[in-house]
């Protein structure tokens, strides 16, 4: 599987990169037949903290899955964004058993 991450209009730190990598990883657990994944950080102007948006599209074969977090940290918007994606990756996998 791999793992594409995109950050705009800042850099990304290794640290951040790695974890994302080591979290979305854990994926292939659920479902073992994903193309890539694909990451997008974002900073958002604005005064709340929760200004980190992360989103995490995901592609397998004949669909794909998106989903978008607003969090204080993109650590907390990966983890919770990965979350997500498992939760949905075993629903998809579910449904394609009852066809």
């Amino acid at each position: 599987m791999k793992v594409n991450i995109q950050a705009i209009n800042f850099n990304v730190d290794r640290k951040l990169v790695d974890f994302a990598n080591e979290r979305l990883s854990k994926i292939e657990k659920f479902y073992d037949k994903i193309v890539s994944v694909d990451v997008f950080f974002k900073l958002e102007n604005t005064a709340d903290k929760e200004n980190k948006i992360t989103e995490i599209k995901l592609l397998i074969p004949g669909d794909e899955i998106i989903v978008k977090k607003v969090c204080k940290s993109f650590e907390e918007g990966v983890d919770a964004g990965a979350e997500a994606v498992e939760r949905l990756v075993v629903k998809h996998k579910e449904k394609m058993k009852a066809h």
